[in-house]
């Protein structure tokens, strides 16, 4: 009897720890894994902690994410309000609960409750309107789980963050925003006393209602921080003085497109990630550049052109310092206030001619200065337009990239081909090319393709970080420096990898940099230079087909300004210029920024070569002047100057001769710098010391047939639209040619019929019928061009 006795209470004990380990187990499993599930809102602050931007929670509520940092003042308005043993307590506090029973009985209601805020935070998160002891029990077991594994910092983030202050807002720092317009940390102790007191009754905020109720429980709750020695009495009386939040106040709004940005890159990556963020911006900075935008825009609407935005970057970290992706007028429906301009791809106009230029430079296929034709051009369909609509014949290519020509660029793409240098802007960051290489072909150089802010600044960035890069690179090009803008501090994965992009150098750079450093600047009439505290600048303007962007771009060693001006809807407007209009925005953005030193001369994979001084290709050996300049290391491969040559004058000086009519020891021979026809004919009207080759003496044959007429217009197979006169004729084409000779006359054919002479200014004005023509024009010399081109009908 006495075994089964045994037994029995052997059995009777276990059962005991059974229940008493299902107790624990579902003690230490009764929190949820998540407490407080609802939507937050999207938050993005400066650099330095300031409140960028917010948006609403999905739920219609302003409820900002979880913040583990709650202000001291907070925590002891709170306690001293609510749970004065909230440190003290394991999570219930049985000395509240006796205190509230008696006077709940006293007063034969509910008149204190002995919640504590551990309490309070279970409560929340379990969104259960019933108050009853159950739930009360549910609550106190809940909150001494919670205080076994979250430190009393945790718990009181966790209340601060999800505590209701009234209508749609949720948490302290929503409120703190929301009802006095500035960060929780930089409230007084009179308006942290009314948020301290709202959670226990939050609709007592209501403009209007409620308002003795809310000053009696603030200046009750500022007594007691006086009595328990929290703050003193003249604190507390100056506390009192304080008014009450009245209206909710609007939420900082200083960058809505980057808080756009921001919503969209979650929901690219893990929505599930926290909604606030830190970014690299400079608050001072991003408002000026916001109030300079404005002020420009206003000028600007007078002209149908409504929207315009900026975006500048730190060239080391390629950290973005300013966001301002749009004109912010939401009221305004016209402006497409929503457009976020940085991300948008957008027609380039001529920024990415650097980018040739210096790629050309350090494959050595071309030289700083060497002249590039620039004349009427046509290839295939495609014909090029200066903007000015002129030719200066031949041009530096230095002086072609700081003028900003385009058939010169043309010229060099071609030599280059658009294929390579399609393939290259996609190694350095342009994500935006997603057709083949041939739908763009030659126009690529001038805009003829779709590129966003984002790359192109991120380009730029790139290639400053790599010239401030040369000396530890040894004037290399590695890809591990370039990479695109973050507006998170590290929030790109960068490489290390030593992969080297042959196509460029830092010496090309530089030249680049250069070159674009060159360019006048808008309203200053070229006299900057001439001040010390300007900085000096690369920049580059672009303005796209039918005036519907205009660009501007700026690199110093530190920073990289990027501008757009225009309309998101596409609307080209008359004086939509990168120069004028772009121009003045990027150097005023400059002014806020601090001047640095310029870049330095490269001292690595660089060669000193001899180089035609008037023609800027390699001298050869009949080049007169010579400089031996720093030059790529590539330079040497660039080709040996064309334009200079040997020819041979009689004694005078005056007239070519050759053995045929004058001894050779009768000869002067000289050097001769001598362009084709075409390039002569308009290089000589820029350039007026340009001296024509001597005509040959009389009884001298020529030495160079075929090299001294050349029809300029129209080009091989040109298709000519002549449109109709006011008078409802149609108009006339004129016809260009030229001619070495001074005084020649050319002879002028049309589909084999003569139709007149030309002496010295050779062209002529003629009205052909639509459809296929032949132009014939011959010279003294018997030196003949034909060339076949259409008239357009009308409606083709």
């Amino acid at each position: 009897m006495f075994n089964s006795s045994k037994n029995a209470w052997s059995k009777k004990k276990k059962i005991k720890l059974l229940i008493v380990a299902i107790l624990l187990v579902w003690f230490w499993f009764c929190l949820p894994s998540k407490l407080f599930n609802a939507p937050t809102s999207y938050v993005i602050e400066d650099k330095d902690g300031n409140l960028l931007d917010a948006s609403i929670a999905a739920d219609g509520q302003w409820r900002f994410p979880y913040d583990v940092n709650v202000p001291d003042k907070f925590i002891k308005c709170i306690l001293t309000f609510e749970d004065k043993r909230f440190y003290y307590h394991p999570g219930v506090d049985p000395i509240a609960f006796v205190r509230a029973a008696f006077k709940n009985t006293r007063s034969k209601g509910v008149t204190q409750g002995g919640s504590t805020l551990t309490m309070q935070v279970m409560r929340l998160s379990r969104h259960t309107a019933k108050r009853n002891l159950y739930q009360k029990l549910i609550e106190s077991i809940q909150a001494v789980r919670l205080e076994c594994t979250h430190s009393k910092k945790e718990i009181m983030g966790l209340y601060a963050s999800n505590a209701p202050f009234g209508s749609n807002v949720v948490g302290l720092d929503a409120a703190s925003w929301r009802y006095f317009g500035q960060s929780p940390d930089k409230l007084s102790w009179g308006q942290m006393a009314v948020l301290a007191v709202l959670p226990n009754a939050p609709s007592l905020v209501n403009p209007g209602r409620n308002r003795s109720v809310l000053l009696k429980k603030r200046n009750e709750l500022l007594d007691k921080l006086v009595a328990n020695n929290t703050i003193d009495k003249t604190t507390c009386d100056l506390a009192k003085l304080e008014p009450l939040p009245g209206a909710p106040i609007p939420l900082p709004q200083f960058a809505p497109h980057l808080l756009q940005r921001f919503k969209d890159d979650l929901v690219k990556t893990d929505s599930t990630k926290l909604t606030s963020i830190k970014t690299t911006i400079d608050f001072n900075l991003q408002k000026n550049v916001t109030d300079i935008l404005t002020q420009h825009q206003s000028i600007l609407k007078g002209n149908g052109i409504n929207n315009t935005c900026a975006l500048v970057l730190d060239v080391e970290t390629g950290n973005v310092l300013s966001y301002v992706g749009n004109i912010y007028n939401i009221n305004d429906s016209d402006m497409e206030s929503y457009v976020d301009v940085i991300k948008a791809p957008r027609s380039p106009g001529s920024t990415l001619k650097p980018i040739l230029y210096a790629t050309m430079l350090s494959d050595g296929m071309i030289l700083p200065n060497s002249l590039v034709p620039d004349i009427p051009t046509q290839i295939g369909g495609y014909v090029p337009q200066n903007f000015d609509l002129s030719f200066d014949g031949a041009v530096p290519a230095s002086k072609a990239l700081s003028r900003s020509l385009n058939i010169p660029a043309v010229k060099l793409l071609q030599q280059y081909k658009y294929q390579r240098f399609y393939e290259l802007l996609k190694q350095c960051g342009i994500t935006t090319l997603n057709r083949p290489a041939d739908t763009y072909g030659l126009s690529l150089i001038l805009g003829g393709c779709d590129i966003n802010m984002w790359d192109l600044a991120g380009l730029y960035a790139s290639f400053a970080r790599t010239l401030n890069h040369q000396q530890k690179n040894n004037g290399k090009v590695f890809t591990k420096d370039f990479y695109p803008p973050q507006y998170q501090d590290n929030s790109r994965q960068r490489t290390n990898a030593n992969a080297t992009i042959n196509s460029l150098d830092a010496t090309s750079i530089w030249f680049t940099f250069q070159a674009m450093e060159e360019v006048r600047r808008p309203g200053e009439e070229g006299l900057w230079q001439q001040f010390s505290s300007s900085q000096r600048i690369a920049w580059k303007t672009g303005t796209s087909f039918g005036f519907r962007d205009a660009w501007a771009i700026g690199i110093t060693p530190k920073y990289v300004v990027a501008v757009w001006v225009g309309n998101t809807d596409g609307e080209g407007r008359p004086g939509l210029i990168g120069v004028q209009t772009a121009a003045p925005i990027l150097f005023d953005i400059f002014r806020q920024l601090p001047s640095s030193e310029w870049f330095k001369t490269p001292t690595n994979d660089i060669a000193y070569l001899p180089v035609c001084r008037e023609s800027g290709y390699r001298a050869n050996i009949d080049c007169p002047d010579v400089d031996t300049i720093m030059v790529p290391a590539n330079g040497y491969k660039a080709p040996l100057c064309p334009y200079h040559k040997m020819i041979h004058l009689d004694a005078t000086g005056t007239y070519r001769v050759n053995e045929n009519c004058v001894s050779p020891a009768d000869m002067v021979h000289t050097s001769w710098f001598v362009l084709s026809p075409a390039m002569e004919y308009y290089y000589k009207q820029k350039n007026h010391d340009y001296k024509p080759l001597p005509p040959f003496k009389d009884g001298c044959s020529i030495a160079e047939p075929g090299k001294n007429i050349e029809l300029i217009y129209p080009q091989p197979d040109a298709k000519i639209y002549v449109p109709l006169e006011i008078n409802g004729e149609r108009g006339k084409t004129i016809f260009t040619a030229t001619n070495r000779k001074a005084s020649a006359k050319i002879f002028w054919s049309l589909d084999d019929a003569f139709i007149i002479t030309t002496t010295n200014f050779h062209q002529i004005a003629l009205s052909p019928s639509p459809g296929l023509h032949i132009i014939t024009i011959v010279d003294e010399d018997g030196e003949s061009i034909s060339r076949q081109f259409e008239i357009m009908e009308k409606d083709k």
